[in-house]
């Protein structure tokens, strides 16, 4: 027992300051990035819309929960049906918060690749949707309230107050500081209780499988295309956001998973579950559902296998990446992140001892 916690300790101290870098880049790109500039390049026909769309949402920091009103939003303000699916692949496979931590957990050659697997499944499956034929847009509103799209169903629809896709999003704050304020305020809050039980999870998961299962125990295995077909079978009706399944990829990497198997897990996770396909049938059509999965299955099998090439004929030892960020950062950086995201993680506590005495 006493090992497992230090385990998880261990992977804990090596992912905050990673975790804690993405989170503020991540919140202060909300911000900064307004809706309006990509409703404006991801509308019309072509590859342009699809490229746009694909680096426009890969470092956003959206799950597959946040980002389906995101797209029916800029869908239905003159983006291409290919943009929509373009943006609906890249921005929850990737983001600089799931590329900080998996620098971290994964190395450096795993930072890498992850995110370009992203962006190259996203071009794909675009292409892949259909004809181009965009939606047409609205006129102009009057103000920036008029312009926020009605609530739409998406996996995350209830009836709870804290649901993070039924809030209506709130104007953006004018000046520089209070835009910034604000954009972490939101990486703090929202974007961290979207990740958090899931990052929880495989953090723990991780530990665990460090702590009692050999090495050599799934490499015999653990690579090749069987073994990324079962990555895939287990990512695709999971629900689980980019940073969040990386400590999972970890664990699965320690276990002696291939870092080709991991990728593909990486990428069919965050980008599939059922309720996303679900929205994807009903809004865009059964066409852009079945470019979106061949899309992300494709390429998923694809960059795991060259994956797996690169590393044996550069002869890369990916184990030695593992836990990349351990040596990089003094001790006192490690554990001022750590202290600072748990005190974040436990913000709501008060308030909800204060409901129930009340």
């Amino acid at each position: 027992m006493l090992e497992l916690l230090n385990n998880l300790l261990e992977l804990s101290l090596e992912a905050a300051p990673w975790l804690l870098l993405g989170i503020v880049v991540g919140g202060i790109l909300k911000a900064w990035i307004p809706t309006n500039l990509m409703q404006r390049h991801l509308g019309g026909k072509g590859v342009m819309p699809v490229i746009k769309a694909a680096l426009l949402g890969a470092p956003l920091p959206l799950c597959s929960c946040g980002v389906i009103p995101a797209a029916l939003a800029i869908r239905k303000a003159g983006a291409s049906k290919r943009a929509t699916v373009s943006f609906l692949v890249s921005t929850p496979e990737t983001g600089v918060d799931s590329v900080s931590i998996s620098y971290a957990l994964l190395g450096p050659f795993m930072a890498i690749v992850r995110p370009i697997a992203a962006i190259v499944s996203a071009l794909v499956a675009g292409m892949l949707a259909g004809p181009d034929e965009p939606v047409a847009a609205r006129k102009p509103a009057a103000n920036k309230l008029d312009a926020i799209p009605v609530a739409v169903s998406s996996c995350c629809s209830s009836t709870d107050d804290d649901s993070c896709c039924d809030k209506p999003e709130s104007p953006p704050a004018s000046g520089f500081m209070a835009r910034t304020i604000e954009g972490l305020r939101y990486g703090f809050t929202q974007l961290l209780d979207d990740i958090l039980l899931w990052l929880i999870i495989g953090l723990i998961f991780a530990a665990l499988v460090k702590t009692f299962v050999p090495a050599s125990f799934l490499a015999q295995w653990g690579s090749g295309l069987p073994a990324m077909l079962v990555m895939m079978v287990i990512g695709i009706p999971m629900y689980v956001c980019a940073t969040a399944s990386t400590p999972i990829a970890a664990g699965l990497m320690l276990a002696g998973i291939s870092p080709g198997a991991a990728l593909v897990f990486l990428m069919a996770g965050p980008a599939t579950n059922i309720a996303t396909l679900g929205i994807i049938g009903k809004e865009l059509g059964k066409r852009a559902m079945t470019g979106y999965l061949a899309g992300v299955m494709g390429v998923a099998l694809l960059a795991g296998l060259g994956t797996d090439f690169l590393l044996q004929y550069w002869q890369i030892d990916i184990q030695a990446q593992l836990s990349a960020g351990q040596d990089v950062l003094p001790a006192w950086i490690s554990w001022g992140s750590l202290l600072i995201l748990l005190l974040a993680a436990l913000r709501p506590l008060p308030m909800l001892t204060r409901r129930r005495l009340a």
